[in-house]
């Protein structure tokens, strides 16, 4: 049975962390935002003397990379046509095909917010997939308002919540707020929530005591006001149970998210990261966030002390889609037991290219590419609605 929520939950108006990290009403669809203008659960107090002070509370627990075996893959079924309007069917349908080309690999479970829809996603999505409605949710965006796992040297695994807000109160999400809580509970797993606001797809781990994320995401008064880049990179290192915080600027407020990291580069493993590079003709600021964090990775060092090696990838030239807000992305994939789960455009070259390039990166893993223009519509894809729980 999932965790029930604490007293304070239920009264977000007596819950300090409704109160300083709760969502706003402004209720904007996510489509409409998108290109608009514990030992680890440390106290961020303002005498924190460094970084390594704060993170070595984190003692031995650390978050493994993505794409160590797995238990399970949760996912969330999107129902919300306030939200999603005359894309909703199409998005139901990717986020079931996603979830049947998944649980070819590993289990996978499927939050619904009621039994109605449960129903809805246990016909769209088969029987190899397990649908839930105990577990309500606002969105299917899986990868932000779940919980992040990790593991000590014992062997022993408990549940990081990153106190989400709907990316910096853009929307209201209030049952998203406790998905990562309820998820921990259904897994059986001990809960703590991190010391700062953020999102599983703001942060890369390489599961050897690096992190890499955008400063735009998670240094941002939306979601942690009043802290500092050395407050806010000590509370993440210590929940992720890292040592090493490679920053990118990112782009503040060009889509919903303020330029997730998982959009553009990805850890391949330990020493070795992925970018994916716009066309060269291209000169937006999409693109020019690109090449900097390519830039930026080939002069950093990880936690280890090696020089990163850089894999670049480029992005398709054309898609099938003429939305503003799509999300042309093929490292959003989604690591999974034996297998890595992409998009494809329909640029026939590039898609080609993109599963030679994850082939040889990810030697022994199948490469599915799968048609999911409508998910990406709305400006996310694979690896946004998925989340990972590591064995």
């Amino acid at each position: 049975m999932p965790t029930l929520p604490t007293q304070d939950d239920r009264n977000p108006a007596s819950d300090s962390y409704h109160d300083e990290w709760g969502a706003s009403d402004a209720g904007l669809d996510r489509r409409r935002l998108f290109l608009a203008v514990g030992a680890a659960a440390v106290s961020l107090l303002p005498g924190c003397r460094s970084v390594a002070a704060a993170t070595a509370a984190a003692g031995s627990w650390s978050v493994p990379h993505d794409g160590d075996e797995h238990v399970r893959t949760w996912m969330a079924w999107p129902s919300s046509r306030a939200i999603w309007g005359r894309l909703l069917p199409g998005v139901q349908r990717d986020v079931a095909v996603i979830a049947a080309t998944i649980a070819r690999y590993e289990p996978v479970v499927m939050c619904a917010t009621d039994a109605r829809e449960a129903a809805v996603a246990r016909r769209a999505c088969g029987s190899e997939v397990e649908v839930v409605d105990h577990i309500p949710v606002d969105d299917c965006w899986m990868r932000d308002s779940g919980p992040i796992v990790r593991r000590n040297s014992a062997g022993n695994r408990e549940a990081i919540g990153l106190r989400f807000n709907a990316w910096g109160r853009k929307q209201t999400h209030q049952k998203d707020r406790l998905v990562a809580e309820r998820v921990a509970g259904d897994a059986e797993l001990p809960f703590r929530r991190a010391q700062f606001v953020g999102e599983g797809g703001a942060i890369e781990a390489d599961g050897e005591g690096t992190l890499f994320a955008t400063e735009s995401s998670l240094v941002n008064p939306n979601r942690n006001p009043g802290k500092t880049r050395r407050q806010v990179e000590a509370a993440v290192l210590a929940a992720y149970g890292a040592t090493k915080m490679i920053w990118a600027p990112g782009i503040v407020g060009l889509d919903i998210t303020d330029a997730h990291i998982d959009g553009t580069a990805r850890f391949v493993r330990p020493g070795v990261a992925l970018v994916q590079l716009s066309p060269p003709d291209k000169n937006d600021a999409w693109a020019a966030n690109a090449r900097q964090v390519r830039d930026i990775l080939r002069q950093a060092t990880d936690a280890k002390g090696r020089r990163l090696q850089v894999i670049e990838i480029q992005g398709p030239r054309s898609v099938r889609s003429s939305s503003a807000d799509f999300l042309d992305s093929y490292v959003n994939f989604h690591l999974v037991n034996g297998a890595v789960i992409t998009a494809q455009f329909g640029d026939a070259e590039r898609d080609e290219a993109c599963r030679r390039a994850l082939e040889s990166a990810f030697p022994g893993r199948t490469v599915e590419q799968l048609d999911v223009d409508r998910l990406h519509e709305g400006g996310g894809g694979i690896h946004c609605i998925t989340m990972q729980e590591p064995l």
